[in-house]
C-alpha cells in the first residue's frame, strides 16, 4: 500500500482562496513600497553558509537551515572527527551552504557585491520566502514569506520616521485599524546596560529583556541571572518593569535614568526626534509607542528599532519589525555604510485579516462567467464569446464537456462563480446569477456591461 504523502512540520500548502488572498496583501504592500520610492531585488533562497554564520546571534545560528554538500558529504571528515562528534566543527565540513534566514543580511551582501551598480542611497524591497528550523506554533512557521523595505547609504532619521509612515499606509489600506508600532534604540539599550554595570553581557541582556512579552518578569529576571547578570544589577533594571506614560513621559524618564550615559543620551534624542516628527506628521490609523523592552535579540541593530503588534484582542506575535543597522555591510568588506529597514510578517498579517474578517469578499472570486457546455451546437459560440470576454479582461471560461447541466452547476457553485450562460440562441445570452436567482437574456454588448 501506498504511503500517505505528507510535507515537513511548519510547513503548508496553499489553496487557490489562500493564494487569492496573500497575493492582495502582497499587491497592496507592492503598490506602498513603490509610492515610497522603493525598488525590487531578488537574492537567492540559499546563501554561503559564512554569509549567514554568526549575524543573527547564537539563537539565530541555531535556527537557521543547513544544506547538506552534494554528493559524498562526508568526503572531507575523517574517522576521527566522526568519532569525536564535535558538532560546530562538523557542520562546516558537510555544509557549505544554507537557506536564508532573513532577507536583511542576504540584501547586506548583494549591496556589497552590487556597489558599483547601485546608486546610493538605495531604497530597496523585497518579497521572498525564509526558512528557520523553530519550532512551529500559531504564526510561526519554519518556510514564511518576509517583505521587506530598506534604505542604504544613509543616516538621516527622516528615513525612520518614513519607514514609519510606510507601516502606517500598509495597515491603513488592508483596513486594519488599531495597530501599534513599537519603537525603541540600541543605543539606550546599550546605555541601561551601561548604567546597572553589564556592559560586558549587552547581548544576553537584551535577548532576556526581549522576551518579557512571552516569559514575564521573572522569567526574564531568571534568564539574566543564568547569563551571569548580578542581582545589583536587576535592582537597578526594575523600573523597566513597569515604564507607563506617554512618549513624552517615558521619554523624560529615560534622561534621567542615563543621564551618566553618552550611548544612551544620543539613542534618546533619536528616538525624540522620530517621535516628534511622525506625531507632527500624524498617522493614519496606526498608534506609535515607546517601548524600553523592546530588543528585537538580533547583533545587527544599532539604532532605532521597530516591532508592529496586532491590534488589540487578536493573540497574535508581533506582524513586523525592522531597525537601524549603522555597519552591517562592514561584515563583507564595504565599510560605513549605515542602512535602516522594516519587514511586514506576509503570514501572520494573513491570520490577522482572516480573524478580523477583513478581506475582501471579491478576493477570492476568480472566474466571473461560467458559459455551460451543451455540445457541439454551442461550444463555439460559446467559446468565441469566452475570448471576446477575455480580451476585455472579463474572467471568463467555458466547461470543457457537455456532461449534465446539474454537475456544470454545481461546479460553479461550488468554485464560487457568480454568473453562468444557460443558452446562447441567436446572439442572445441567457445569464443567470446564481447567488441572486435573477435571470436575464442579453445580447453581447449588454453581457459584457453587466459582468464589467
Amino acid at each position: 500500500m501506498a504511503q500517505k504523502p505528507s510535507i515537513p512540520k511548519g510547513t503548508r500548502d496553499f489553496s487557490p482562496a489562500e493564494v487569492s488572498k496573500r497575493n492582495y496583501i502582497i499587491s497592496i504592500m507592492r503598490s506602498h513600497f513603490e509610492k515610497y520610492g522603493y525598488q525590487p531585488i531578488e537574492t537567492p533562497s540559499f546563501e554561503n553558509s559564512d554569509t549567514l554564520m554568526g549575524k543573527y546571534g547564537e539563537e539565530g545560528d541555531r535556527l537557521i537551515f543547513k544544506i547538506l554538500n552534494s554528493g559524498d558529504f562526508l568526503d572531507k571528515v575523517t574517522a576521527e572527527e566522526l568519532q569525536t562528534i564535535n558538532y560546530k566543527k562538523l557542520t562546516g565540513k558537510i555544509s557549505e551552504k544554507a537557506l536564508r534566514y532573513d532577507l536583511t543580511v542576504p540584501f547586506a551582501r548583494y549591496v556589497v557585491q552590487h556597489q558599483s551598480e547601485i546608486e546610493f542611497p538605495f531604497k530597496r524591497y523585497q518579497i521572498q520566502p525564509v526558512w528557520r528550523a523553530d519550532r512551529p506554533q500559531k504564526g510561526r512557521f519554519r518556510e514564511f514569506y518576509q517583505c521587506d523595505a530598506d534604505v542604504v547609504g544613509s543616516t538621516s532619521l527622516w528615513q525612520e520616521v518614513e519607514l514609519v509612515q510606510l507601516y502606517d499606509s500598509v495597515f491603513a489600506d488592508l483596513g486594519l485599524n488599531g495597530v501599534t508600532i513599537k519603537i525603541n534604540n540600541r543605543k539606550v539599550l546599550s546605555g541601561i546596560a551601561e548604567v546597572i554595570g553589564a556592559s560586558d553581557k549587552l547581548i544576553d541582556f537584551t535577548v532576556a529583556l526581549d522576551k518579557l512579552d512571552k516569559i514575564g518578569e521573572e522569567g526574564v529576571k531568571k534568564e539574566m541571572l543564568e547569563k551571569g547578570i548580578s542581582e545589583a544589577a536587576l535592582i537597578k533594571v526594575q523600573p523597566l518593569f513597569n515604564f507607563t506614560g506617554t512618549i513624552q513621559e517615558k521619554l523624560e524618564k529615560l534622561s534621567g535614568l542615563l543621564a551618566t550615559s553618552e550611548e544612551g543620551k544620543k539613542g534618546i534624542e533619536e528616538l525624540r526626534f522620530i517621535c516628534d516628527n511622525v506625531t507632527k506628521l500624524g498617522l493614519q490609523k496606526a498608534h506609535l509607542d515607546l517601548d524600553v523592552t523592546l530588543a528585537r535579540g538580533l547583533n545587527y541593530y544599532t539604532g532605532a528599532i521597530f516591532e508592529v503588534t496586532a491590534p488589540e484582542g487578536v493573540a497574535m506575535g508581533s506582524i513586523g519589525g525592522g531597525g537601524r543597522y549603522d555597519d552591517l555591510t562592514g561584515i563583507f568588506g564595504l565599510k560605513n555604510m549605515s542602512g535602516v529597514g522594516i519587514s511586514f510578517g506576509l503570514d501572520r498579517i494573513y491570520l490577522v485579516l482572516e480573524e478580523l474578517d477583513l478581506f475582501p469578499k471579491t478576493v477570492t472570486t476568480a472566474t466571473k462567467v461560467l458559459f455551460l457546455n451543451f455540445g457541439e451546437s454551442q461550444e463555439f459560440e460559446a467559446m468565441k464569446a469566452v475570448t471576446t470576454l477575455r480580451n476585455h479582461n472579463i474572467k471568463a471560461e467555458m466547461y470543457p464537456d457537455a456532461v449534465k447541466i446539474d454537475k456544470q452547476f454545481k461546479h460553479a457553485e461550488r468554485r464560487g462563480i457568480p454568473f453562468v450562460v444557460k443558452e446562447i440562441a441567436n446572439g442572445i445570452f441567457t445569464l443567470k446569477d446564481i447567488i441572486g436567482g435573477e435571470q436575464l437574456q442579453l445580447d453581447y454588448s449588454q453581457l459584457a456591461q453587466k459582468l464589467q
